[in-house]
């Protein structure tokens, strides 16, 4: 059992820890009590997940907000800000966060081109930063089950639209084993394990 050495994990054309970036917008308040498309409580569960993913990586993470700072809208949920106590929170008055100086020069900034991206809604807020940043070249990562929409038709047709212009559709299964990639990466296999036995998978692992 030979493990081919590592490709160069900046140029690979799978996801890696150092290739990519973690776009997580407007994960506030009215817009997850307005989700339909999900169990809210799943929904809340699978983008906890998501962000420990993220950090156990070491992916950075460009976080959004839209309308705190017009008090029209409260913060990210102290469930997921608690796990960024670090980051910059972009807030903005554009529905498409693309269309924000501040959160695109930030996505600018970190000089990755493959962009893992959960947002809610799905036919606002994920779909259109996905599809203008799929026009300027960046290939496009949803976390299809950490996202949702106002209703399942809204949801899924999104999905439908962003698949079609050039996103990735990813899950966060999938996500996880392409950034752990090889079990003998003892630094995080054993988190890895752990993480995704906590989301109801490896379960008799």
């Amino acid at each position: 059992m030979t493990s081919e050495a590592r490709r160069d994990p900046q140029n690979d054309n799978l996801l890696t820890p150092e290739n990519s970036v973690f776009l997580l917008i407007d994960y506030q308040p009215v817009q997850i009590d307005s989700v339909s498309s999900v169990p809210r409580g799943e929904l809340l569960d699978h983008i906890e997940e998501t962000v420990k993913l993220m950090n156990l990586y070491k992916v950075p993470t460009v976080l959004s907000t839209v309308n705190v700072g017009t008090h029209r809208n409260q913060d990210t949920i102290p469930r997921l800000r608690s796990l960024l106590p670090d980051n910059v929170s972009y807030d903005r008055t554009t529905i498409n966060a693309w269309e924000d100086v501040e959160f695109k020069q930030a996505v600018k900034a970190t000089g990755r081109k493959k962009l893992i991206i959960a947002g809610l809604w799905t036919e606002a807020c994920l779909a259109f930063p996905t599809l203008d940043a799929l026009k300027e070249g960046y290939e496009v990562f949803p976390v299809v089950d950490a996202v949702g929409g106002t209703s399942t038709v809204a949801h899924e047709i999104a999905l439908r639209r962003i698949e079609q212009a050039g996103a990735q559709l990813t899950s966060i299964a999938q996500l996880a084993c392409e950034l752990q990639r090889d079990w003998n990466r003892s630094e995080t296999a054993g988190d890895y394990v752990q993480l995704m036995a906590e989301g109801g998978m490896f379960q008799n692992f």
